[in-house]
């Protein structure tokens, strides 16, 4: 029953489209686990690029069962559009497959969104305004619509009307705004059923088939581990757990049917909207590194904020998500940056800490202690890991080091070809990492300096 789980191990944005692609390949089911049309992957094929939010991207493939699974919150009015977008480039959408366990964004949703961020005015959490956050909030209160809704429909229309009384409410007497109209929401919702009916089944009873008869399996998340609900940066984080359990809970499996976590990091970090980033680089440098790296949200455009990799970030995500294995991305965009920064623990005071804080409070206050590395001048261009730029090699060897997670898994580039995978993520874990590097789990203080 081989899983691999793909995880963020940062604030999101790390490449997990195109690694999730990539592995698509050899993978016969794809699934989402959890997240909304908030997330956004970017994938490059034959020259055309490929912008996605709630379909894994291995819907490209042909023959590839793709997964919209329970733990997503779906805004139907996205998925008809992306499933209409698919079909217009030529790609057979057949292998699609939607939970009738899984909630809807609804249009109340959005503008509840929109609304709650303005007033937060100075301590907006930077939403992408999509909804997903109100859309879980009356999934735990129980208010929520499921997709299997859609195929009761005098069950749905009596829920509707009430539950948009009550949404009417909040929005009129405290916002001010208006209010929506549940019979046009009907109709609306009626036809969106039509289109997707066939999509839809119990796919955690699929999803477990598949892995009875041995078939591979590859579950995708979005977001990042330091934007998980309960193990992020609190507010400041994404309303559902991109960290790999949950991928368990979202997609209806236990636990011991997981093989593997492929956490997915960029040889920097960056992260959208508000709260702290200890490796932020501001000024002329950070602007650099993010036009070199097309630093923009694929669901927003907004630029993102850039910094130099943390691995008491990424320490964090291995620990919160098990990840067995490592992705390193854009490796690319720092050519040409020399020295190349890695903020190998924190300064909170006169106390060096190499765990990741919980408070935001204690996290706001930590300054980065800096290693630095040589760079490289040209972006690299190789078949094999050895035919890496040494410095290059070094880096992944410092990572690492810092980390103790082998680096399976090299991007540098945004198509297809210019990835190197060592071995078969869907095999057994190999107990030596690939580049020799000797784990080091605690942080020993050499060639540091603070900033």
């Amino acid at each position: 029953m081989p899983a691999v789980v793909v995880v963020g191990a940062q604030w999101g944005d790390e490449g997990k489209g195109k690694v999730t692609d990539y592995l698509a390949q050899t993978a016969d089911v794809i699934v989402r686990c959890q997240g909304g049309n908030n997330a956004g992957h970017t994938v490059v094929v034959e020259g055309r690029e490929y912008r996605l939010h709630l379909i894994p991207s291995g819907i490209i493939y042909p023959g590839k069962t793709c997964v919209l699974a329970n733990g997503m919150v779906i805004d139907l009015r996205g998925l008809v559009s992306e499933i209409g977008q698919l079909r217009q480039y030529g790609h057979d959408v057949g292998g699609l497959k939607v939970s009738d366990r899984a909630h809807l964004v609804m249009p109340y949703h959005h503008r509840l969104d929109v609304l709650e961020e303005e007033r937060r005015g100075s301590f907006q959490l930077g939403t992408t305004r999509r909804g997903i956050g109100p859309a879980y909030a009356d999934k735990a209160a129980r208010d929520g619509f499921r997709v299997g809704d859609l195929l009761e429909p005098e069950y749905f229309r009596q829920r509707l009307r009430w539950v948009v009384r009550e949404k009417n409410l909040l929005l009129e007497r405290i916002y001010g705004a208006e209010g929506f109209d549940p019979d046009h929401l009907y109709e609306e919702y009626m036809r969106y059923a039509e289109e997707i009916a066939d999509f839809i089944c119990d796919t955690s009873t699929l999803i477990n088939a598949a892995l009875d008869a041995g078939q591979r399996v590859l579950f995708e998340g979005a977001q990042g581990a330091m934007l998980d609900l309960d193990h992020g940066t609190y507010p400041y984080v994404t309303s559902s757990h991109p960290v790999a359990g949950g991928a368990c809970v979202g997609a209806g499996v236990g636990p011991t049917r997981i093989d593997r976590v492929l956490g997915v990091v960029k040889a920097y970090t960056s992260r959208v909207g508000g709260g702290p980033f200890p490796t932020e680089i501001k000024g002329s440098l950070g602007d650099r590194l993010r036009d070199r790296g097309g630093e923009y949200g694929t669901t927003t455009g907004r630029p993102r904020r850039c910094g130099w990799l943390d691995a008491v970030a990424l320490r964090h995500a291995v620990l919160v998500s098990g990840i067995t294995d490592l992705a390193i991305t854009k490796l690319d965009t720092l050519a040409g940056f020399d020295p190349i920064r890695v903020c190998v623990a924190y300064r909170h005071g006169e106390r060096l800490q190499q765990s990741f804080p919980s408070r935001l409070s204690v996290l706001e206050r930590c300054q980065p202690v800096y290693e630095e590395l040589p760079g490289w001048t040209e972006e690299p261009v190789a078949s094999t890991f050895d035919s890496l730029p040494p410095a290059v090699r070094r880096f992944l060897e410092r990572v690492e080091e810092l980390t103790g997670i082998p680096v399976r898994m090299v991007s540098f580039g945004r198509e297809r070809d210019k990835t190197l995978c060592l071995s078969d993520l869907f095999a057994t874990p190999a107990a030596k990492s690939p580049l020799g590097a000797t784990p080091e789990m605690v942080y020993t203080n050499r060639r540091t300096e603070r900033e």
